[in-house]
């Protein structure tokens, strides 16, 4: 197809997806002529990838330039997962206290102790992880952290759930992709069913 027919089937406008090439997000098509190039079924899929890494999961365009880098590159099925899950993992400091932060560390470290999970130290999401549990004892909201151990049971089964699924491919791109964009959408489908899930509650109980 020309690009004017993946821009109409894909939705995207054409100087989005120019921008998108000229960035290196989306794959040049093959040249048919010094002014026309054309691109197939791999182009369509990249470009509705993009699109739902930069709108619907609202992950920045360097991020998912590193991302699909990750995803693209030769490396084994767990170190494309790795590398695409820092690369999509954001860089934030909240604010907290030394102290808070410190004692967040220790609470994470034996959380994932009792839980089991074999997981990297460097891992971003355990970062993220201590700040959030130290910005909310900094602002007083101490009591959610009580639920750490049900919230933690509650994704162990989402993950489960996630990976069991993925597994069922064969091809290590495909799992690769499956996995990264099924954790970093899934984030988005499970905070707006969360959501909707509160609304009902608070319906229920304090209407």
């Amino acid at each position: 197809m020309r690009v004017a027919e993946l821009s109409r089937r894909s939705g995207v406008p054409l100087p989005t997806i120019k921008f998108y090439l000229r960035e290196g997000l989306l794959p040049p098509g093959e040249r048919t002529s010094p002014n026309q190039a054309a691109y197939g079924e791999h182009h369509l899929h990249r470009l509705l990838l993009i699109r739902a890494l930069i709108d619907l999961a609202q992950v920045p365009v360097a991020q998912v330039r590193a991302v699909l880098a990750a995803l693209d590159s030769d490396d084994s099925l767990h170190s494309k997962i790795g590398a695409a899950h820092r690369a999509a993992t954001p860089a934030r400091r909240l604010t907290a206290t030394d102290a808070d932060r410190a004692a967040a560390a220790e609470e994470v470290r034996a959380l994932i102790d009792r839980r089991g999970w074999r997981v990297g130290p460097d891992a971003p999401a355990i970062t993220t992880l201590v700040d959030t549990i130290a910005a909310m004892r900094s602002l007083g909201h101490d009591r959610q952290l009580d639920y750490l151990d049900a919230y933690a049971e509650a994704v162990e089964r989402i993950a489960e759930l996630e990976v069991g699924r993925v597994t069922e491919g064969r091809d290590t791109d495909q799992i690769a992709e499956k996995v990264v964009i099924g954790t970093i959408l899934g984030e988005t489908l499970i905070a707006a069913m969360r959501l909707l899930a509160q609304e009902s509650v608070s319906g229920r109980d304090w209407a």
